[in-house]
């Protein structure tokens, strides 16, 4: 497996600000690893760090689906 172009690079201003802005827009988080050239495991882990959500705020919590 090769590794994303920004691997072990510094997070910038401008990429937290890319991060909330597709964050969002309920941008996957896989999706926004490729964007930015991180590993989704990168991406979750400083949005995590930065306060900024990924879940879906459209969907409905897990479980409460009418049978």
């Amino acid at each position: 497996m090769t590794k994303p172009k920004n691997h072990g690079k510094s997070w910038t201003p401008s990429d937290d600000k890319s991060l909330k802005q597709l964050a969002s827009q309920n941008t996957p988080t896989r999706v926004i690893g490729l964007k930015m050239g991180r590993t989704p495991e990168a991406v979750q882990s400083h949005a995590s760090e930065l306060g900024v959500s990924l879940k879906p705020t459209n969907r409905s919590p897990y479980g409460s689906r009418k049978k």
